[in-house]
């Protein structure tokens, strides 16, 4: 049976947080009797990243445990995992659940109103940070959106925070089409829904910083900018007869 809802988990060397999420991810499954799937996807780790997933999840009805053969990053695995999983909605959530499981209560009604796309967001009025990350992160994570709205996407504050939920059809056009790999990958599809003429919805929700973070501020941002530039360039590319324009 088709399961209503895919939780994809992109994990990089993540053996010693991942049990924690994945057993608040079941408990609140079953206490909503949500039937869903599970899908692990292990960016070529070289820690039990892997081995881990499959032991906390070895009783669950419905698991994917998909293992990259090198790591690619954050864009690619959650790349691969989206497009094979078989939910009529598909979630994407970070490993350290720096978005608790249970904001999902806020999203699903507004997927079921037909909104083909629905992101957790931090930036919007009603937004609870329990724990912030450091001044230099949190201002450079600002001036990064503003060249987003500027260059690309206008409307979204939060472009960045890890937990998106889609329909399934328009998750799998638009992940087949996503070339970032690494964490500008989230703009891209954004970007891709806009094309697409998708609704969007943004939430606000409650986020904890993960001092562990796997974005390293200088390599992670030059790369991200790039990455913008990259996708503008992108889209200069596409005719308009074949993707509505959205400005």
């Amino acid at each position: 049976m088709k399961p209503i809802l895919s939780i994809v988990i992109p994990a990089y060397n993540e053996e010693k947080r991942l049990g924690l999420s994945l057993r608040k991810i079941m408990d609140y499954l079953d206490s909503r009797g949500l039937q869903a799937e599970i899908v692990v996807v292990d960016d070529g780790s070289s820690d039990q990243t892997a081995a881990v997933a499959k032991e906390i999840l070895k009783d669950w009805p419905l698991v994917r445990v998909l293992v990259l053969p090198k790591n690619q990053g954050k864009g690619a695995a959650v790349r691969e995992g989206v497009l094979q999983a078989s939910g009529e909605l598909i979630l994407f959530s970070d490993a350290d659940l720096s978005t608790p499981i249970e904001e999902l209560e806020k999203m699903l009604p507004l997927a079921r109103e037909g909104y083909e796309v629905v992101i957790a967001s931090r930036a919007l009025p009603g937004a609870e940070i329990k724990r912030k990350q450091s001044w230099l992160r949190e201002h450079m994570g600002k001036t990064f959106n503003l060249f987003v709205r500027l260059l690309l996407i206008k409307g979204i504050k939060d472009t960045q925070c890890g937990f998106k939920l889609f329909q399934q059809e328009a998750a799998r056009k638009i992940f087949s089409l996503v070339q970032c790999q690494g964490f500008a990958f989230d703009v891209e599809v954004l970007w891709w829904a806009r094309k697409f003429g998708y609704k969007i919805a943004q939430v606000p929700v409650v986020w904890v910083n993960s001092p562990e973070s796997r974005v390293r501020l200088i390599r992670s941002s030059i790369k991200m900018f790039l990455d913008l530039v990259k996708i503008k360039k992108r889209g200069r590319q596409l005719s308009c007869p074949n993707f509505p324009c959205h400005k």
